[in-house]
């Protein structure tokens, strides 16, 4: 893939998505795509993977997990590729769940948006959804993705709470009152 989005980085802090702060953006990301009556949550592992749980629980749908791949590595430093690597799934929830599915597509962030656009695809091509919504906890300022819903728009690196701590003081992300959409793209 050529051209694709450049993820912004300010290099004035790391954001830090306290456990507190991701289960009440989880909640908020439930309330907002039960609207839609998803039948299943999909995560985009590593990232999506716990949002996706908290968010299944919240609506009381099955969760499942699709891996893809954007970043070669965790270090904010690093360019993302833009080429995306996705390991289908052979068994479990998402291979049960059939085709013509009403799903929520999560993950932890939108950073060049390459990683949504790649999921989308796949499940367009193999699951046929009768309708994909998408939310993120964050969305990079740079992203070329606009996701249905998401939480805090960043233009730092963001550590969230399953990964290591990050190596230098993080600042807390702000409280979330609502999450941002493409019609108000509020910050949040």
């Amino acid at each position: 893939m050529t051209g694709h989005a450049q993820r912004v980085f300010e290099h004035r802090r790391i954001w830090l998505l306290t456990e507190e702060a991701f289960a009440g953006a989880a909640e908020l990301i439930a309330e907002a795509g039960a609207a839609h009556r998803p039948q299943a949550v999909m995560g985009i592992a590593r990232g999506g993977t716990r949002l996706a749980e908290a968010v299944a629980t919240h609506l009381s749908v099955p969760a499942a997990v699709i891996r893809a791949r954007h970043n070669v590595g965790d270090d904010p430093r690093v360019a993302a590729t833009g080429r995306v690597r996705i390991e289908p799934p052979t068994a479990g929830p998402l291979a049960r769940l059939g085709r013509g599915r009403r799903l929520l597509l999560v993950d932890d962030i939108s950073g060049s948006g390459a990683t949504l656009r790649a999921v989308i695809a796949w499940l367009t091509r193999q699951s046929a959804p009768a309708a994909l919504r998408t939310a993120v906890l964050c969305r990079n300022q740079g992203s070329a993705f606009t996701p249905d819903a998401w939480g805090w728009e960043v233009a730092d690196w963001v550590s969230f709470p399953w990964e290591p701590p990050p190596p230098c003081p993080a600042e807390a992300l702000p409280p979330l009152t609502g999450l941002c959409h493409p019609d108000t793209a509020r910050r949040g």
